[in-house]
């Protein structure tokens, strides 16, 4: 290979990579990986031994911006609340957090799709938090035996649906150029009316329809007619 082509190579590789650095606050010891899900399997693309010193980088090369996990192995046989997700793409992302609240207020920086994804995880916690109230409230002993007082809230359970899909497509219309968008549609919105999701899709960028998201939802879109 010519010295040219060389210097071609590494630029090329240098734009598609993802950088990942960061500290867990408190961290003395544990095991750092970072996954991804390939083929519906959640595997490991690289781990990171931690003594005495949170701090921690990895580095990925990316065919497309998409959905990972930095998951902390405490070694004390528990799986819950060690795993952050985040949206990557190429660049240098920030992940800062600490031991005892791993996942529960991690500070993410340097991803836009990350930006735009944790957007959209804010505004549909509300919905779920309404859900949830709503179901709690139809459990009381004072509602399981009046039948208008559970269809009141049924009604209610349904604003509530629509409300969240009118926002999922509205925030898919207004973001087209973000690579969040498609995997947003496909995770939050697939049972909408197709005829909506076929304007989200027509919304977006060259770069994000060709994304890999952008053709799941393409894909998933040709099977609906």
């Amino acid at each position: 290979m010519s010295l040219g082509m060389l210097v071609l190579s590494c630029e090329k590789n240098t734009e598609s990579t993802m950088t990942i650095s960061g500290n867990v606050k408190g961290l003395k010891k544990g095991t750092l990986y970072l996954q991804q899900f390939k083929d519906s399997t959640l595997v490991a693309l690289d781990s990171l031994e931690i003594e005495g010193d949170g701090a921690f980088t990895f580095s990925e090369e990316l065919e497309s911006p998409d959905i990972f996990y930095l998951y902390l192995k405490k070694q004390d046989n528990n799986d819950i609340n060690d795993r952050i997700t985040f949206f990557g793409e190429p660049g240098q992302i920030t992940i800062n957090t600490t031991w005892k609240t791993f996942d529960t207020d991690p500070k993410i920086s340097g991803s836009a799709s990350h930006d735009k994804f944790s957007e959209f995880n804010e505004m549909i916690s509300k919905f779920n938090i309404r859900d949830i109230a709503l179901a709690q409230q139809a459990s009381l002993p004072e509602f399981q035996g009046d039948s208008t007082a559970l269809d009141s809230l049924q009604k209610l359970a349904d604003i509530n649906l629509v409300r969240r899909y009118r926002y999922a497509l509205n925030f898919g219309l207004n973001n087209g150029d973000s690579y969040a968008t498609p995997y947003i549609m496909m995770a939050e919105a697939s049972d909408a009316n197709p005829k909506y999701l076929d304007s989200v899709y027509n919304a977006l960028t060259p770069e994000v329809a060709t994304s890999k998201y952008g053709k799941v939802f393409q894909d998933f879109l040709s099977k609906q007619d």
